[in-house]
């Protein structure tokens, strides 16, 4: 993932410091640090609150258009929708979970969690998916409406 650049960029362009950032999703600096230098993946919620506080799309942050924001954006990540888009995704591109999961490298449970709205989605998993099928991650998060597949 190369989120860390872009954040660094929004950061500067607001003349803000990494602990002031850190104090805004209420981590320490060290650790903010980390994740403006790709050492460890951000939580998905630090990143959609980065996203909001930035006012720019998480498909922006992850490098994935170069749309800043979309119409109508909602703030959070709507657990329902996210489930049931990732599973119609999934179903979409044919893929069974046991074959998600080998393409991933994760478990058979992990998807079906994902799926079930047991657990969130990593921040690494809809990177993955969404880059490799090309699909927005605003979108499978409900926070944008149209279904937005990726250039």
């Amino acid at each position: 993932m190369n989120y860390g650049n872009k954040l660094r960029y929004l950061r500067e362009e607001k003349e803000l410091t990494q602990q002031e950032i850190a104090n805004i999703i209420k981590i320490n600096r060290v650790q903010y640090n980390q994740y403006e230098n790709d050492y460890n993946t951000i939580p998905l919620r630090h990143l959609v609150n980065l996203c909001n506080y930035f006012n720019v799309s998480l498909d922006y942050i992850l490098d994935f258009t170069d749309t800043m924001q979309y119409d109508n954006i909602r703030m959070d990540i709507d657990a329902n929708l996210l489930k049931q888009r990732l599973k119609e995704a999934r179903k979409h591109f044919n893929l069974t979970q046991k074959i998600l999961a080998i393409d991933f490298k994760i478990s058979r449970t992990t998807i079906a969690e994902y799926e079930r709205g047991k657990n969130l989605v990593s921040t690494s998993f809809l990177y993955a998916f969404c880059l490799n099928y090309r699909v927005s991650a605003d979108y499978l998060l409900g926070r944008i409406d149209e279904p937005k597949f990726l250039k």
